[in-house]
C-alpha cells in the first residue's frame, strides 16, 4: 500500500465514522458513466474499460451493505446504447451479462431487470430472467439492473401495460381517463412496488440524467462526481451519503 492509499483509507474512515446511518438514503440509483473514457485515459480498449467498470459493481454493493442502503438500481445500458456498431455491442452486452451472472452466483443480493426485455438479444434475455428467479428469495440488497432501460420508454411501456390492462377488464376509455392517475402509471413501472430513488450519483463529471428514471427521480437528490466510474473509490461514494445528508429535502413544499 502507497503513501496515497493510506491517507485516502484514513480519510475514509473518518468520513465514514461520521456517517448519521439515520441520514442514508434507501434507494440510490447510479449511472455508470466514463467507462471508455477511463480506458482511454489508461491506455486501455473499451472492453478493459467495461470489464473494469462491472468488476466496480460487487464493490460498490458491499459499501451499500455497509451503510444500511435496501435498494440500488444501476444503469448498465441504454436504449441508446443499443444502436452501437455490433462490433461496440456484442463485446459490451457479453460484460454485462457476466456482471449480472457474477451479481446471482454472490448468493447475497436481489436481482430485478428494469428496461424493454424485447430489445435485446435471447441470450441476455435468458440470463436476466435466470437471476432474477435465482435470487428472488435472498434477503439482502435489492439490485435494479437496468439493462436495455430508457427513462421514456419506461413511461410509455407503462401507459401502454395500463392500456392492455384496462382493456382485458372491459374499461371503456371514459372509464379509464376518468380513473388514471400517479399511482395508477406507477403502479406499471418497471420499479412497482419499490421506493423511490432517493440519491442518483452519476460519475465522469457529466450533470445531466440523460433520461434515468425520469418519472421515479422527480424528488431525488442528485450527486454528480468527477471520477470515471471504474476508479470509483469507497471514499468518494461516502462523500456522496454525507453531501446527501447535510441537505433539508423539501419534497416541493
Amino acid at each position: 500500500m502507497n503513501l496515497r492509499d493510506l491517507v485516502y483509507g484514513l480519510y475514509a474512515r473518518r468520513v465514514e465514522g461520521r456517517l448519521d446511518h439515520a441520514q442514508v438514503p434507501k434507494h440510490i440509483g447510479v449511472i455508470l458513466d466514463g467507462n471508455r473514457r477511463w480506458a482511454k485515459a489508461s491506455g486501455g480498449t473499451p472492453e478493459q474499460g467495461h470489464k473494469a467498470g462491472a468488476d466496480k459493481i460487487q464493490e460498490l454493493l458491499g459499501w451499500c451493505a455497509e451503510t444500511d442502503v435496501e435498494v440500488v438500481t444501476l444503469w448498465m445500458l441504454s436504449t441508446d446504447n443499443l444502436s452501437r456498431p455490433e462490433a461496440q455491442l456484442v463485446p459490451l452486452l457479453s460484460i454485462i451479462e457476466g456482471a449480472v451472472e457474477a451479481l446471482a452466483a454472490d448468493g447475497r443480493w436481489r436481482v430485478h431487470h428494469v428496461g424493454t426485455m424485447d430489445l435485446l438479444p435471447g441470450r441476455t434475455q435468458r440470463v436476466l430472467k435466470e437471476a432474477e428467479e435465482s435470487t428472488r428469495t435472498n434477503a439482502g440488497i435489492l439490485v435494479n439492473v437496468a439493462v436495455g432501460y430508457g427513462g421514456r420508454q419506461e413511461i410509455a411501456d407503462a401507459v401502454r401495460s395500463l392500456l392492455l390492462d384496462h382493456a382485458e377488464r372491459g374499461t371503456s376509455f371514459e372509464e379509464l381517463a376518468e380513473t388514471v392517475s400517479i399511482d395508477l402509471i406507477q403502479e406499471h413501472l418497471y420499479t412497482r412496488g419499490q421506493p423511490d430513488p432517493d440519491l442518483v450519483i452519476r460519475t465522469s463529471g457529466e450533470q445531466r440524467l440523460s433520461g434515468f428514471m425520469l418519472w421515479q427521480s422527480a424528488h431525488s437528490e442528485y450527486y454528480f462526481c468527477e471520477v470515471h466510474w471504474p476508479a470509483f473509490r469507497k471514499v468518494d461514494f461516502l462523500r456522496a451519503l454525507r453531501d446527501y445528508a447535510a441537505r433539508h429535502r423539501r419534497y416541493g413544499s
